[in-house]
């Protein structure tokens, strides 16, 4: 008869309902999807050095996913630079926040202090 291999931190152990020994289920992340006009947004600017480029990112936007890549590819075609969206921001190729700044208050999204 084939042997079934024990998970070694359940032996004797009794977990109760709201215990598991599983990594495996992990809760899901709780990202609001609130969404949100342009004046009511508080965008701010954040730099990282990827494979030895810089990368402007500009976070949180509160809007769907559609809209969110439409304002990507109107921002991509005034700078003239790529980019993608992650999650809630922006990201574009190059060192240019303030370039970024003038065409997106443009469109009249606001910036914390």
């Amino acid at each position: 008869m084939p042997r079934t291999k024990e998970n070694l931190f359940e032996m004797g152990a009794d977990f109760g309902e709201d215990w598991s020994s599983d990594n495996k289920d992990k809760p899901a992340k709780k990202i609001s999807k609130e969404i949100k006009s342009p004046e009511e947004h508080r965008l701010y600017f954040a730099k990282e050095k990827r494979r030895g480029k810089v990368v402007t990112i500009v976070k949180p936007f509160y809007l769907d996913k559609t809209t969110l890549q439409a304002l990507l590819k109107t921002l991509k075609k005034k700078v003239g630079t790529g980019g993608a969206v992650k999650d809630e921001s922006l990201e574009f190729q190059g060192d240019i926040p303030d370039v970024l700044r003038k065409h997106i208050e443009g469109l009249g999204y606001r910036f914390r202090n």
